[in-house]
């Protein structure tokens, strides 16, 4: 472990690092800050830790809401409420500190941007502070809904779309509603689009908003189908088998500069394990509900067995 997480910058991440010590945390946690720019400005170079199981490794900041209340920041007007465009939950200069103290202290920073205006706006502020010198691989939180012509600057400035793709398969069926069929079919929801402008692209599940379990995740990925109409959003932007379980494993380590020890299954890592009870790459699409953890191994010790 390198550095000290001080009580007053967040006593929860204090309180896990105290269970990762005596060997109770049970899991591996990358987690961020996400006090005020004012709360935590004098105490990032203490703030980072980094060991095996809890890693303090960015900032997390708010640039928007959620589309399914209107709250998404856009560039032209909801389709069913022109009245508004959504809503910037954070000013761009409290968004321009954070940055200036994640470069400063080595911290990735996280903005959470899911409509086409919030994410624009935050990648021009990424420009601001990209350079050779320091890889950065700051991210963008969602990136549900990117203008046509800001997808490829995720590649061209290295920044990360983090997404979460059970959202699609949840908001589906209303999102036309609310952006309309060109909007939604071009630049919702774009996750080949994002890859092929070089993106890093990495999956998650946004616990507690969406369900924990990341195989529904890894389907919601593949096949794009809604379960409460039974139809696939747009599926040409659907991910291969190789490009959803990389987005989940080496591709998500690599998005937390983790990569060296996770992510794959390679001598001298850390031998984080799952065993499935179906072949997740070859079955049926129709057959991926199915798949259950069978065995979980961590650090190289079976933590979890499924009952027969």
């Amino acid at each position: 472990t390198t550095g000290d997480v001080i009580e007053f910058i967040d006593p929860e991440i204090e309180a896990l690092q105290g269970a990762a010590d005596d060997g109770r945390l049970g899991t591996r946690l990358w987690v961020m800050l996400g006090k005020s720019n004012a709360a935590i400005a004098d105490h990032l170079p203490t703030a980072k830790l980094q060991s095996s199981w809890l890693t303090v490794g960015g900032i997390k900041r708010y640039m928007d809401g959620a589309l399914g209340s209107r709250g998404a920041l856009l560039l032209e007007p909801y389709t069913d409420d022109p009245s508004t465009t959504g809503l910037q939950l954070t000013p761009m200069d409290e968004l321009r500190v954070a940055a200036e103290m994640a470069k400063a202290n080595g911290l990735q920073l996280a903005v959470h941007a899911i409509g086409d205006k919030a994410n624009r706006d935050i990648l021009d502020l990424f420009a601001d502070f990209v350079s050779p010198e320091q890889d950065l691989r700051w991210r963008i939180e969602h990136a549900q809904h990117t203008n046509i012509d800001d997808i490829p600057r995720f590649g061209e400035l290295g920044v990360i779309a983090s997404v979460q793709t059970v959202h699609c398969t949840s908001d589906g069926p209303w999102v036309p509603e609310r952006l309309g069929d060109e909007r939604s079919s071009e630049e919702a929801y774009v996750w080949q689009k994002l890859l092929a402008s070089g993106a890093v692209l990495i999956n998650g599940t946004d616990a507690p908003v969406e369900d924990v379990d990341p195989l529904a995740n890894f389907a919601s990925a593949v096949t794009r189908l809604m379960p409460r109409n039974g139809e696939t959003f747009y599926p040409a932007q659907a991910l291969s088998r190789e490009q959803a379980l990389r987005a989940m494993t080496i591709d998500a380590a690599f998005g937390a500069f983790q990569e060296n020890d996770l992510g794959s299954i390679e001598d001298g890592k850390l031998a984080d394990i799952v065993v499935l009870t179906h072949d997740i790459m070859t079955i049926d699409d129709t057959e991926l509900p199915k798949a259950r953890v069978a065995i979980t191994v961590l650090g190289g010790k079976v933590v979890h067995q499924l009952d027969q």
